[in-house]
């Protein structure tokens, strides 16, 4: 589905045209415009036209059609193809979301392809075209203002991730309870959210080398500065991740390290009460023999003796083990 098409020449927008092929010849023969068409998931029938009219690549094409593609940069003859990966984080379910978003860069012209919830571009339109400034740089601008939303976007995410981490963190060191009987579980299901973010942002880093480099074609040369900070921006977030994901593994060691803490104290605890139970059991067993000659059968106060005796050796025990820290 196309989502906006618009001619915009000395960083103003022009009016919707009625065709590509005469607005892409007119923003040619202006020589200071180009054509921006936007795309949310084009079915083939749609793109196709649209590949046509701009001499698309076809390699490009299938790309930009079928999605689940890394963050990657493509130079082909008659354009630049850019693939980014947009997330989203929903903070109710600690899930992030990916989509994707293909640029087609070329002479005097700009095809952006939306896949997924997760978008920045209907923010970045609007934000070039209050900003004639940057939009007079024509399809570069475009390039390098949505590339600066999605990076942004993993910082807002890298941010919420750590919040929601922290919260983790506080059920990790909780004492033992219902709660934290999962707390494992979470972990794992955390660190692969971790993952899935890392694989939207770590493949993008050589892309934007490439883009701080003179040489790319279809890229103004006085936007090598520009992608440079980008590629600062998402070097800060990659270093976010990694430390999550230390984080995470670091969690999980305590995690699994508290519940063998707590294995072996409710072992010392059942060996505990095992010991005194032993006491009663084995004096028990002894006077359960049937022989008729033992002593203090025929004593009066035999019997209250070695109850007492039982007790009194059970709570030397008990005392014994609550100074241990058994009990």
């Amino acid at each position: 589905m196309i989502v906006d098409c618009a001619i915009y020449r000395d960083g103003q927008r022009m009016e919707r045209p009625s065709g590509f092929s005469d607005a892409l010849a007119e923003a040619r023969e202006a020589g200071d415009a180009f054509l921006w068409i936007g795309l949310h998931e084009p079915t083939e029938a749609e793109f196709d036209h649209v590949a046509e009219e701009f001499g698309l690549h076809p390699l490009a094409v299938e790309d930009a059609l079928h999605a689940h593609q890394r963050p990657k940069l493509e130079v082909y003859s008659d354009s630049l193809f850019l693939v980014l990966k947009p997330v989203s984080y929903d903070q109710s379910t600690a899930t992030v979301s990916a989509g994707e978003v293909m640029l087609f860069i070329g002479d005097s012209f700009v095809v952006t392809v939306r896949h997924g919830e997760a978008n920045p571009l209907g923010e970045v339109r609007e934000r070039l075209e209050q900003d004639p400034k940057v939009l007079r740089h024509g399809p570069t601008a475009v390039m390098y203002v949505v590339s600066d939303a999605v990076v942004d976007q993993y910082m807002e995410v890298a941010a919420d991730l750590q919040v929601s981490l922290e919260g983790l963190e506080e059920d990790v060191f909780a004492p033992e309870g219902r709660s934290a009987r999962d707390t494992a579980g979470r972990i794992y299901g955390f660190k692969r959210q971790v993952l899935g973010f890392r694989r939207a942002t770590g493949p993008l880093a050589e892309p934007l080398e490439r883009l701080t480099r003179s040489g790319v074609p279809f890229v103004h040369e006085e936007s090598r500065p520009f992608f440079r900070d980008v590629s600062d921006h998402l070097s800060r977030v990659h270093d976010q991740v990694d430390s999550l994901d230390r984080l995470l593994s670091d969690m999980l060691s305590a995690n699994l390290a508290q519940m063998s803490v707590r294995q072996n104290d409710n072992m010392r605890k059942i060996s505990a009460w095992a010991a005194m139970f032993a006491i009663p059991t084995a004096i028990a067993g002894v006077y359960g023999m049937n022989f008729e000659h033992m002593p203090e059968l025929d004593w009066v106060w035999a019997y209250p003796t070695v109850i007492a005796l039982i007790a009194t050796a059970c709570l030397m025990l008990f005392r014994f083990f609550k100074r241990r820290g058994w009990m």
